[in-house]
């Protein structure tokens, strides 16, 4: 897991509303906060997380409703503008977060290993149980 490892008892500081909402912009937070990003970016919930992050990013450009104009158009072009940068967002969700890891001071890859080691046990039984019934020999 590239010297990584999480005790169980270990205390994840969360951030407050507004340092979050830096994190969320792409910001650095304080070293306290450290072990919480490794959780946020490789807890089971993480691609929540990525996307409720990438929504946080994209949130000003609801202000387009806003502009003079129908309705209709304006909302289209807020929804075509949301679906493209979160299709955008998750294509490059996996590197977004190997970079956040990055700058919070863990190797690149750190998050993929750690995912990976979260579910090896799964994956093996689910390998193990394949070749009982497809692998004859």
């Amino acid at each position: 897991m590239l010297g990584v490892s999480r005790s169980p008892d270990s205390h994840l500081v969360r951030p407050n509303p507004l340092l979050w909402i830096w994190y969320a912009f792409g910001g650095r937070l304080p070293a306290r906060h450290r072990e919480w990003v490794l959780h946020d970016v490789t807890s089971r919930t993480w691609v929540l997380r990525h996307v409720s992050r990438s929504l946080v990013q994209i949130s000003p450009g609801l202000l387009f409703l806003l502009m003079p104009g129908p309705l209709w158009i304006r909302a289209m072009s807020v929804l075509g503008g949301v679906i493209l940068a979160l299709w955008y967002s998750l294509s490059y969700m996996e590197h977004t977060c190997e970079y956040r890891l990055h700058k919070h001071g863990y190797p690149i890859g750190t998050g993929r290993a750690t995912r990976e080691a979260a579910h090896a046990e799964t994956r093996a039984r689910k390998a193990s149980r394949y070749d009982e019934i497809y692998r004859n020999g």
